[in-house]
């Protein structure tokens, strides 16, 4: 269920949000949400890469590796779906 909060905002960005809102057709709540929501994701993103490097840098494995491993596995995993 929604929770009401109060935030303070400059009235310039609050006029864009409100610009922006009406031209993408939601309320300036829903846009906001939006904006929460992708922020977070950001965030878990971030960390996952951070978390990602500090594991790779214990292993020994350069940015190089990494990503090879990622092509490889994913790679597989298309053919295990595929076959």
């Amino acid at each position: 269920m929604p929770v009401n909060i109060a935030i303070t905002l400059p009235p310039s960005m609050l006029r864009e949000i409100e610009q922006l809102a009406e031209r993408r057709g939601k309320t300036v709540s829903d846009l906001l949400a939006e904006a929460v929501r992708y922020y977070l994701i950001q965030v878990e993103l971030q960390e996952l890469e951070r978390y990602g490097q500090e594991q790779a840098e214990k292993l020994g494995l350069d940015p190089a590796d990494v990503e090879w491993l990622i092509h490889e596995y994913r790679q597989e995993q298309r053919q295990r779906q595929s076959g």
